[in-house]
């Protein structure tokens, strides 16, 4: 009997796919970027770097590009091997907060092995399906062990999808929800335990 060393996992072929996607829209999004500066800083369009239609058009093509890194980092391959440097993660975090309604605020110090800012990241995604009218995080690391601390005026959550958390649940993940799923099979891949807990005003994610 021979066995198929070609086959791909499927947690393995979905992160793959995920990186091909991130990869090819931020060539896009990175010319339409460059566009907008020649634009800008073009002589023969006084006062167009001013107008609010390109204001809007900068503002949005850097809000997705934000959020596809975001993705790219979530979604994507994330090998053991290798790290992210704590200036990159901020600008990671920063660009996830500016394109939302989250303040996030950072704690930690050192570079990082990409699982784990997959995770982090994962749960920031988390955090933002709970708070969808804004709120606060803050980002702490202490050594091996992040934490996630949130406060907000207002939460939404839903015990059920949070469940996901702690493993496979009856309730249907939407497309939307699928973070939950994956943060949890994150976990258990680089076999760090998930302790978390929400509220009305707030809660906490731990890994």
């Amino acid at each position: 009997m021979t066995v198929d060393t070609t086959r791909i996992a499927a947690g393995d072929l979905a992160a793959l796919l995920g990186s091909r996607l991130c990869h090819d829209l931020v060539s896009p999004l990175g010319a339409i970027g460059n566009g907008v500066e020649l634009l800008e800083m073009s002589p023969d369009f006084p006062g167009l770097a001013q107008s609010p239609e390109l204001r809007l058009i900068s503002e949005a093509v850097g809000a997705a590009r934000a959020r596809i890194q975001a993705y790219r980092m979530a979604f994507g391959m994330a090998q053991g091997e290798q790290r992210i440097g704590l200036a990159e993660l901020r600008r990671l975090l920063d660009g996830i907060a500016a394109q939302g309604r989250l303040t996030i605020t950072l704690d930690a110090a050192g570079d990082f092995a990409r699982p784990e800012i997959r995770m982090l990241v994962l749960a920031v995604m988390c955090m933002e399906s709970a708070m969808p009218w804004g709120g606060r995080v803050i980002v702490l690391r202490d050594g091996p062990q992040w934490r996630l601390v949130a406060e907000c005026d207002r939460s939404k959550v839903d015990p059920t999808l949070w469940g996901w958390l702690d493993g496979p649940q009856p309730r249907t993940l939407a497309p939307s929800e699928v973070h939950f799923a994956l943060l949890a099979e994150a976990a258990r891949a680089e076999n760090r335990p998930l302790r978390h807990e929400f509220d009305d005003t707030g809660g906490e994610i731990a890994f």
